[in-house]
C-alpha cells in the first residue's frame, strides 16, 4: 500500500510539474524592435519626402518644395536631426525647355558607388509635359557634389509619367513609376521594368496596378508614388491613390520575392487602403511615402507627408502645407505590414508588450484596458507617453486613436477614459514610470501616483492596479516599449 501511495504521489507531482510547465508564461527577452519615438512634423512645406540611410552614418533627406523649382537636400546622423539640419539647394530648374517646371518628388539613391536623384519635371513651355529624369554625382557627400544630368528616362510611351523609384530584389534592379496610358484610360497606373543601368530601363515595362477601386478614383483616377519594403520573402509596394487632398491615401501591392515580378499576376492588391486620413488625430491626405530604418537598424520607419487640416481652397497642388512626418511601421503576426493611423502631431506613440506574454500588448477594447495578442487594429494598442497630468515627475499614457483619453484606474480597474479636467482624474491617470520590476535593464513598470505601491498589472488578460509582492506579480507588472 505504501508503495502504491508513493507511486501515486510521484505521479501526481509529475503531472503537476507538467501542468506548471504548460501554464507558466514564457519570460520575454528585450524586444527585437524596441520603441522609437519622434516629434512630428519633421519638415514644414516639404511634400513627397524621401530619406536614404547611407553607410557613412548619415541620413539624406530630399522632398518637393512648394515653388516646384528646385531640389533641396539635408543630412543628419539621426532621423529627428533632419528636422533641424541645414538645407542646401543642390539643383535648380532650367530657365527654358525640358526640366523647366514642376520639379516634383526627388528621390536619392546610392548605386554602385555613385549617388543618383530620380525626379519629375515638366517643360517651361508645357508645364504638364511631366516626365522622369536622373541626376548623378560621384562625390562622397552628395550635398557638396557636382551633379551631372543624365537626362530623361526613356520609356516606350511618351506620356505623362512621374514618381520614379528604384529597388533591387536579389541581384535584379527594377524601376517603378506612375504613367498615363491613353489605351487604358484616364489617370495614372503603376509600371515596373528591369534596369540595365541607373538611368536606363531594359525590356518592356509591365503595368502592375491601375486604379480600379472607388477609393483610388476620388477626385482623380490615380495610382502614383510607388515605394518598396521587403521582409520575410515578400516584396511590399505602397502607392498613393486619389486626389492630393484629404482623399489621398496609401494602397498596397504584395508579391513573393521569388516570383516573376515582371508578371503582373505576381502582384496582389490589398482591397482597401492601408493608410488614410484620420479626423481624431487631425491628419489628412497621408501619402507619397518612403521607408527607412532606425539608427540601430531594428525598426522600420514610415516617412510620408500629410496636412493638418481637411479643407483646401482651390487646387490642392497650389496648397503649400504638406508636411514631412515619421512614425514606426509595425508588422502583423502573419508578416504583413501594419501602418496604423497617421498619429497626432507631437511625440509619436509606443506599444507596451507584456514581459511574461511577449506576443501580447496593452490595448483598449470598449474602453477597458486589457492584454491581447495580434492586435491588428494597431492604434488600439498605441499610447503616447506624455508628461503626467499631475506633473510631479509622473507620466500619463494617452490613447493614440482617442487623443485626450488616458489610461486611468477606477476601483483598481484600468480603463481608457476622456480627461474630465478634475483633480481626481488627473491623479488616477498619472503614474510614476519605474524600471521594470522583473527586468530593470529594459522593462518598465507603472506605479500609481495616488496609490503608492500599486502598479499596472495584468490578470486574466485584464489590467488592474494592484500591490506587487510576488515574483509573478512583478512579472505581470513589467512591460516593454515597442
Amino acid at each position: 500500500m505504501r508503495r502504491l501511495l508513493r507511486r501515486a504521489v510521484v505521479a501526481a507531482a509529475a503531472a503537476l510539474a507538467v501542468l506548471t510547465t504548460v501554464t507558466t508564461p514564457a519570460q520575454a527577452a528585450a524586444p527585437a524592435s524596441p520603441a522609437v519615438t519622434f516629434t512630428n512634423p519633421i519638415a514644414e512645406q516639404r511634400a513627397d519626402p524621401h530619406v536614404f540611410k547611407h553607410t557613412d552614418g548619415y541620413y539624406y533627406f530630399t522632398a518637393t518644395v512648394p515653388a516646384y523649382d528646385k531640389i533641396v537636400m539635408r543630412r543628419a546622423t539621426t532621423l529627428q536631426g533632419l528636422s533641424t539640419a541645414t538645407e542646401t539647394t543642390i539643383w535648380t530648374k532650367h530657365a527654358s525647355g525640358e526640366m523647366g517646371a514642376h520639379i516634383w518628388a526627388p528621390e536619392i539613391h546610392f548605386i554602385d558607388g555613385k549617388w543618383y536623384i530620380y525626379f519629375t519635371a515638366g517643360s517651361s513651355n508645357d508645364i504638364w509635359k511631366i516626365r522622369p529624369y536622373v541626376l548623378e554625382t560621384s562625390s562622397a557627400n552628395p550635398i557638396t557634389g557636382t551633379w551631372t544630368e543624365k537626362g530623361r528616362i526613356s520609356l516606350p510611351l511618351d506620356t505623362f509619367s512621374l514618381d520614379a523609384t528604384t529597388f533591387t530584389v536579389g541581384s535584379t534592379r527594377y524601376l517603378s513609376w506612375a504613367q498615363n496610358d491613353p489605351a487604358v484610360g484616364d489617370g495614372t497606373n503603376i509600371y515596373l521594368a528591369k534596369m540595365s543601368n541607373p538611368w536606363t530601363i531594359s525590356g518592356s515595362p509591365v503595368m502592375i496596378s491601375r486604379p480600379t477601386n472607388a477609393w483610388e478614383k476620388v477626385g482623380h483616377t490615380v495610382n502614383e508614388g510607388p515605394a518598396v519594403i521587403q521582409r520575410g520573402g515578400k516584396v511590399f509596394m505602397t502607392f498613393s491613390a486619389a486626389a492630393t487632398d484629404a482623399n489621398y491615401c496609401l494602397g498596397l501591392l504584395t508579391a513573393s520575392a521569388s516570383a516573376d515580378l515582371m508578371n503582373a499576376a505576381s502582384w496582389v492588391k490589398t482591397p482597401n487602403p492601408v493608410f488614410t486620413s484620420n479626423a481624431s488625430t487631425g491628419q489628412y491626405g497621408p501619402g507619397h511615402n518612403t521607408f527607412t530604418t532606425s539608427e540601430d537598424g531594428k525598426s522600420d520607419i514610415l516617412v510620408y507627408h500629410d496636412r493638418n487640416y481637411k479643407d483646401i481652397s482651390g487646387d490642392p497642388l497650389n496648397d503649400p502645407n504638406r508636411r514631412t512626418r515619421y512614425q514606426k511601421l509595425y508588422w502583423n503576426a502573419d508578416g504583413t505590414p501594419n501602418f496604423g493611423i497617421p498619429v497626432a502631431d507631437g511625440a509619436t506613440p509606443v506599444r507596451l508588450s507584456s514581459f511574461n506574454y511577449p506576443d501580447r500588448f496593452i490595448r483598449h477594447w470598449e474602453y477597458r484596458a486589457k492584454l491581447e495578442a495580434n492586435v491588428t487594429n494597431l492604434a488600439d494598442s498605441q499610447f503616447r507617453i506624455v508628461t503626467g497630468l499631475t506633473g510631479s515627475g509622473t507620466v500619463s499614457l494617452e490613447s493614440a486613436n482617442f487623443p485626450g483619453y488616458y489610461l486611468r484606474h477606477k476601483n483598481n480597474e484600468v480603463w481608457v477614459e476622456k480627461d474630465d479636467g478634475t483633480a481626481l482624474f488627473d491623479a488616477d491617470a498619472s503614474f510614476f514610470q519605474r524600471a521594470g520590476l522583473a527586468d530593470t535593464a529594459a522593462g518598465v513598470s507603472y506605479e500609481s501616483y495616488n496609490f503608492p505601491g500599486r502598479y499596472i498589472r495584468h490578470f486574466n488578460n485584464l489590467l488592474y492596479t494592484q500591490p506587487v509582492s510576488t515574483t509573478l506579480a512583478r512579472q505581470d507588472a513589467t512591460f516593454y516599449k515597442e
